[in-house]
């Protein structure tokens, strides 16, 4: 065991790699441009894993294999054991080779995917799908751990919002890859595809990725890119300064405020094509491409955020979550609204409510706690956030089953599903999540 522990800490600090400051910049950017295209295409990887399930639902409805409030209990399975892992190894990747831990996490993954295609068995499913939250859960926090590591604070919310934008990617491949896969073959590929490219993708991962810069004999990113940060209290030890992020009420709320976001973002997730294929006529093909859109302006969201925010704001992220908070909820309220047969506008709505969960999700997910606690506690912060979200995405996915199954009815002799409760649901948590945010825009990091 103390092997396996010692394989995935991260590594001593080196001698200075060279005493040429040209050789150290060259390496330096080198290194840390393959970390970040590593981090961001990887973890959109992640996604390939995860939102999979969204697109098998409807096929396994109509065979009768499980009900609504059952794949809501599966679904519940990969987000409630994604929200205690995803807060454990937040805490786990301050300590973590960072190439080592995501790679394994996501080839764990890959096997979970995998073994899924072999199953129908609600039990069987619901096991298989909690353990791949937990392998899911390893992505986030080591990935904005990573970002902190290679690059200063004035260029992270710019890398961060494009590193955001990697989740999008992913849904959208899965969105209408895998609706094309499970089309033509059947749903077990709905699992089998998306468990052959996360492997692929570990084993890249893997050797892509790297430790920290001073692992490698390079300077902190703080000297490198001459951004000084705060520097320690006396006496701090890195264990305090995580319990300080535990005992900081703005971080609360903005955990708060984000986990009501994700009952919206993973009620999307989880449950859209089944609304756009059982409430708006379309097909598994023409929901899998609506999905997609959805997905491909929440990328948009997530890389504008950042520039946004780092150019027009000065690096606030506070009156702009308050914005796309309200474009949220308008978007939503639409989509529930708006009568059946209008395609482009369902686009619309879909593109403006895509572009707000992008922000949000760079903003309430993570950044915002980011900006108010110490640098290296990153990683406890993005775990402690993403731990209260997939609660909120968790309690989500449970209930929209629920509620979607009891406006379950049959109409000469087909079953129709009532979204309308579901849709409330959703409507109220974004309004609170608004709401919630407006209660911590004074918030600072400590020292300053």
């Amino acid at each position: 065991m103390r092997r396996v522990l010692d394989f995935f800490r991260t590594g001593p600090d080196r001698p200075p790699v060279s005493d040429d400051l040209e050789e150290v910049r060259r390496i330096y950017e080198r290194r840390r441009w393959s970390v970040f295209l590593s981090v961001t295409l990887g973890y959109g990887m992640f996604y390939v894993g995860r939102i999979n399930l969204a697109v098998v639902k409807k096929p396994m409805l109509d065979q009768s294999l499980l009900s609504a409030t059952e794949l809501g209990y599966v679904g519940t399975a990969l987000l409630g054991t994604y929200a205690i892992g995803k807060a454990v190894n937040g805490f786990l990747s301050d300590r973590a080779n960072i190439a080592r831990f995501m790679s394994a996490a996501l080839l764990c993954s890959a096997m979970a995917n995998l073994l899924l295609g072999f199953t129908s068995a609600f039990w069987v499913l619901l096991v298989l799908w909690g353990l791949n939250g937990w392998f899911q859960s390893v992505g986030s926090a080591p990935s904005v751990v990573s970002l902190s590591q290679w690059f200063s604070r004035r260029e992270m919310g710019t890398r961060y919002g494009v590193w955001s934008a990697s989740h999008g990617i992913g849904s959208g491949l899965t969105s209408y890859a895998t609706a094309a896969l499970v089309s033509w073959l059947g749903w077990r590929w709905g699992f089998w595809g998306p468990g052959l490219a996360c492997g692929i993708s570990a084993l890249v991962m893997f050797h892509t990725m790297a430790d920290r810069p001073q692992t490698l004999g390079l300077p902190a990113v703080s000297d490198f890119r001459n951004d000084p940060v705060p520097p320690p209290r006396p006496g701090a030890s890195l264990a305090k300064a995580q319990l300080e992020v535990l005992t900081r009420p703005a971080v609360w709320v903005l955990g708060i405020a984000s986990a009501l976001m994700y009952v919206v973002r993973y009620g999307i997730n989880s449950w859209g094509m089944l609304y756009f294929q059982e409430a708006r006529g379309y097909t598994l093909l023409s929901a899998g491409a609506a999905q997609s859109f959805y997905f491909v302006f929440t990328v948009f969201g997530a890389v504008a955020c950042g520039y946004i925010s780092d150019r027009f704001f000065r690096s606030d992220r506070n009156l702009p979550a308050l914005l796309f908070g309200l474009v949220n909820v308008g978007s939503l309220l639409g989509l529930f609204l708006l009568p059946p047969g209008h395609v482009w506008l369902d686009y619309l709505l879909l593109g403006s409510l895509g572009f707000a969960i992008g922000v949000l999700v760079a903003f309430l997910g993570g950044l915002m706690a980011v900006d108010i606690c110490r640098e290296e506690v990153a990683g406890a912060a993005m775990g402690m956030i993403g731990g209260l979200s997939y609660i909120g995405a968790a309690i989500q996915d449970t209930t929209s089953g629920i509620l979607i199954d009891a406006g379950r009815t049959m109409v000469e002799g087909k079953v129709v599903y009532d979204f309308a409760p579901c849709f409330w649901f959703w409507i109220a948590t974004s309004v609170g999540s608004v709401l919630l945010t407006l209660t911590v825009w004074r918030a600072r990091r400590p020292g300053e």
